[in-house]
């Protein structure tokens, strides 16, 4: 089979087992439409996705409960070669980690690995991101801090390691303002792919043309876009009312998963769930939503500058001072 770009794939260096390392990453962000994306391209006949978020490439941002916490994903390169091993010669194999855009190393170890692989990078507008993020750590039990400022400025203790929740599960994801260092975490993969080989997008046009983006990206990828792509509504996260009673169920979830019975939770569980969640998200705090802007607005600067786009005017940051 031919890479994208008509070049004949090599076997990446390393392992011995079944399989293969991918073709293609998409690299996040979170909240970015990563699942989406992910979901549409699974169903084209031309590409394999194995399991979404394998954090292969990123070990040092992986559960640290990842023993009581069943994930998806390998902790050597024959495993995770294994999980591309049902993609035939004729398709492109791809995964979705968004942590990869985040990870220090991510982008030398997947260069190490396949240094023709084709990477997809997304970007949301700052204040967005990080409101929706909060809101999924919440859900991922991640984070107990319901409110976002408060959240933002426990940062610099939980740098140190203090004020993190107990059952935190990824306590790097709560250092918020380290997801927002855009220009840095492309030029990790800029320093070792060459330009043709690296697509970046912003969530904002895959929002308002899901179809039109994903077509871009084939095309990036060197597949057929002129098939027909069945659009994806990816559900809204739900909003924690108690962090207790989330980690309750995140613990009774994971016990009924070791016992063997999977999904089936029982009723104490759905009991839980509705102490857990309430019907819908609050509203945004728009004081912090103008702090939050006037803050990162440099790195939205830096960015637009950075890819010839004028974000500044796209993401509405023209009068933030």
């Amino acid at each position: 089979m031919a890479t994208p770009g008509g070049r004949p794939q090599t076997s990446p260096p390393g392992g011995t087992g079944a399989g293969r390392v991918p073709d293609f990453f998409i690299v996040g962000h979170a909240k970015c439409g990563t699942s989406a994306i992910y979901r549409i391209l699974r169903r084209h006949p031309q590409v394999f996705m194995a399991v979404k978020e394998p954090r292969y490439f990123t070990p040092e941002l992986r559960s640290r409960f990842r023993r009581l916490a069943p994930q998806s994903g390998a902790d050597t390169l024959d495993a995770y070669k294994a999980l591309f091993a049902r993609a035939r010669p004729d398709q492109l194999a791809g995964e979705a980690t968004p942590s990869y855009l985040r990870s220090h190393e991510a982008a030398a170890r997947i260069a190490g690995a396949n240094p023709r692989a084709r990477i997809v990078a997304l970007f949301r507008e700052p204040a967005s991101y990080l409101r929706s993020f909060h809101q999924q750590a919440l859900f991922n039990n991640f984070e107990s801090e319901t409110d976002l400022r408060k959240a933002l400025e426990l940062e610099a203790a939980r740098r140190q390691g203090r004020r993190v929740p107990l059952l935190s599960h990824s306590p790097q994801s709560l250092l918020y303002m380290d997801h927002v260092k855009y220009v840095e975490q492309l030029s990790r993969y800029e320093a070792v792919f060459p330009p043709e080989q690296i697509l970046t997008l912003i969530y904002e046009d895959f929002r308002a043309d899901n179809e039109a983006v994903v077509r871009q990206i084939l095309r990036f990828l060197g597949l057929d876009d002129a098939l027909e792509l069945k659009p994806i509504k990816t559900p809204p996260v739900p909003a924690v009312r108690s962090p207790l009673a989330q980690q309750l169920v995140w613990l009774s979830a994971n016990l009924a998963y070791r016992r063997g019975k999977g999904d089936a939770v029982g009723r104490p569980t759905k009991i839980l769930r509705r102490l857990a969640y309430r019907d819908r998200q609050p509203p945004p705090d728009e004081q912090l939503t103008r702090e939050l802007r006037a803050r990162v607005k440099g790195e939205v600067v830096a960015l637009g500058e950075h890819l010839g786009l004028d974000l500044v005017s796209r993401w509405g940051y023209g009068e933030v001072d």
